[in-house]
């Protein structure tokens, strides 16, 4: 577990993430991340759009659904 303090960054707070934290999420300065509430009120830091894996996923259905369909028209 990391603690993270919340400091004064001008007239806002923030927290800084620590140089390992960041290499493991795979992100560095300047890369966006996603505060995304989950179903029990917690909260997750991801540099994942969730709304991006939706779409991702009702395309992957599409495909499913219409599979047949596709392959007739990539001909």
């Amino acid at each position: 577990m990391t603690v993270l303090k919340l400091t004064a960054i001008g007239s806002s707070t923030g927290v800084v993430l620590p140089k390992e934290v960041l290499e493991r999420m795979n992100v560095a300065k300047g890369d966006s991340l996603y505060l995304v509430e989950a179903a029990d009120g917690a909260y997750r830091l991801t540099p994942y759009d969730p709304t991006i894996a939706r779409k991702i996923e009702k395309a992957d259905d599409i495909v499913r659904r219409y599979h047949n369909t596709l392959q007739r028209l990539a001909k």
